[in-house]
């Protein structure tokens, strides 16, 4: 079991506030469990993720040949390039961070694993550096945000994807993206996301027991804890501002409020349980129709 699920919230974000601030770099923290992006070092957690993403938008993998493919958020691994390239796709992978595992025997292995799976994964054995990988996957990695988005052209992406990425993204940059998202995909484009809006601290709504001047400060947002607090109903409306129309794939809910009503801050006190008891959702966007 990883250190940070036996521990109780309030201790997590005390403990991340304090070791966000000593200077000893992202890997350290990864290596012990506390600081770490997704499971994309998995191959049958890549390999579902990936095959989930073409069922939804009802791509087979042949139809990848010759696209493009890009994702955001791709966390501490490259795996998805690595997939998307067994079927002759291009793959950029867009984070706010150079997050990705540097170690290219890591790779090597979820290489050799994936084949094992029976996916034509590149010979990636020779390779000796992160970007020789990414070079063999035809695959770019950019990792300034919002920023990323501004080199890449007009309607030049096939299929945008994400899993438990959006509620990460910086509330004040989160219309900007998915507009550029948007700008970038192609006429007959999809873009499929996962959101998982729970508080990422005890999988409840913690998060929503602080006030927005609080939440959104860097003190908070650098602490490896944040996500935007953006709630269903107003990202399906960001979303359709964005120029996208959407078909709901899944949406899971809690039963009842997993964190007391009067727990809640303003405003998020004032919505519904209905509204505040989505705890997940799949989405997939394409182009609205003018």
């Amino acid at each position: 079991m990883r250190i940070k699920e036996i521990l109780p919230w309030r201790l997590k974000i005390l403990l991340k506030i304090i070791l966000s601030r000593i200077p000893l770099g992202y890997t350290f923290w990864q290596k012990i469990g506390l600081f770490r992006h997704g499971k994309m070092l998995q191959a049958t957690y890549v390999e579902n993720n990936f095959n989930e993403y073409c069922s939804i938008a009802k791509l087979n993998h042949q139809d990848l040949k010759g696209k493009t493919v890009l994702e955001l958020g791709p966390g501490d691994s490259i795996g998805t390039a690595l997939v998307a390239s067994s079927y002759g796709a291009k793959t950029i992978l867009i984070d706010v961070g150079s997050y990705a595992v540097e170690d290219v025997s890591v790779y090597q292995l979820l290489a050799n694993e994936l084949r094992s799976k029976g996916i034509n994964v590149p010979n990636i054995d020779a390779a000796q550096s992160l970007d020789e990988i990414l070079n063999i996957c035809n695959a770019q990695y950019l990792s300034n945000g919002l920023e990323s988005f501004y080199g890449l052209q007009d309607n030049s992406v096939d299929m945008i994807v994400s899993q438990a990425v959006l509620e990460h993204i910086r509330k004040d940059e989160f219309l900007a993206i998915m507009q550029e998202c948007q700008r970038i995909m192609s006429e007959n484009g999809v873009s499929v996301h996962t959101i998982d809006l729970k508080d990422h601290l005890s999988k409840a709504l913690n998060n929503l027991r602080f006030h927005h001047n609080f939440w959104e400060s860097e003190f908070i947002s650098s602490s490896g804890f944040y996500t935007n607090r953006i709630r269903y109903s107003k990202m399906l409306e960001i979303f359709e501002h964005a120029g996208f129309s959407m078909s709901i794939i899944s949406k899971n809910t809690w039963d009842e409020l997993p964190t007391p009503r009067k727990r809640i801050a303003h405003p998020f006190n004032l919505l519904t349980d209905d509204e505040l008891c989505v705890s997940e959702f799949t989405v997939l966007l394409n182009h609205a129709k003018l």
